[in-house]
């Protein structure tokens, strides 16, 4: 999978299978899988660090995680978050942060938005780094949107939405996620633009989807969004596997000699 494999699978009509994950033993499952690319996103401030908002994540974090990720999965396509504000001080800055993100071993980045980002996006096309956008639900834009709430539902940001996907592929980007968007405003945005699209609370016609790992596999059943289908229930069949251990511990019966050196 390369940039020009998104672009082949729009024109073909196959979806664009992208799955969230964050460390070097999911990675590493996934890397055993037919999924078409991975996304390190800054969502690991959440999922695997407790913080209430992806505000938290850092230069350090996603560069840890996506080295871990790319050690996993080195026959897979990453894609990795820069994280908040860490292209929005200077270009000479926002570059150093997609360099210190690509040398970890991302094959691309992804940002949030487009007001702003247009030089950066053509500057970093230039210099050999591949670019997603992202629109709709920005998490990094949390607290100017009010909170985490479906985008797109007026006439007035629908139209704005179009204008910015035609906006961030005339900057450069090879691909635009989409996030917590009406589904017939995804499908117009997805008719609309040359490159492909991947939908996340979406609805089913843009060109691919994308899941964090934790919520498809159904390890967090307290988190329920509309969005999140568990192919799964992860949580359940871990518990009893743990349970199991330390039921057989407290018996005896783990370990046995085979076991033993």
């Amino acid at each position: 999978m390369n940039i020009f494999s998104f672009q082949q699978k729009k024109e073909q009509q196959e979806k664009i299978t992208m799955i969230t994950c964050y460390d070097y033993t999911s990675a590493k499952l996934l890397s055993t899988t037919t999924t078409d690319c991975l996304l390190v996103g800054d969502s690991v401030a959440m999922t695997m660090h407790g913080f209430k908002d992806t505000i938290a994540a850092t230069m350090v974090m996603m560069q840890m995680h996506t080295a871990a990720v790319a050690r996993g999965a080195t026959n897979k396509f990453i894609v990795t978050d820069l994280p908040f504000l860490s292209y929005r001080k200077s270009l000479s800055k926002s570059v150093t942060a997609a360099q210190q993100l690509m040398q970890a071993g991302a094959n691309a980045l992804k940002l949030e938005g487009v007001m702003g980002n247009e030089v950066l996006i053509k500057h970093l096309s230039s210099s050999g780094i591949p670019i997603m956008g992202h629109l709709g639900l920005t998490p990094q834009f949390i607290h100017h949107l009010g909170g985490f709430k479906v985008q797109g539902k007026t006439e007035e940001s629908v139209k704005r939405l179009k204008e910015e996907a035609l906006a961030l592929q005339a900057a450069g980007c090879f691909a635009i996620v989409l996030e917590c968007v009406p589904a017939q405003v995804a499908k117009a945005i997805t008719q609309l633009l040359a490159i492909p699209t991947i939908g996340i609370g979406a609805g089913p016609e843009t060109d691919g989807q994308v899941l964090v790992i934790q919520d498809l596999l159904g390890l967090n059943p307290d988190f329920k969004p509309r969005f999140v289908k568990a192919f799964t229930n992860g949580h359940e069949q871990l518990k009893a596997g743990i349970d199991a251990y330390l039921q057989s511990v407290k018996s005896g019966e783990f370990p046995q000699h085979e076991h033993s050196f």
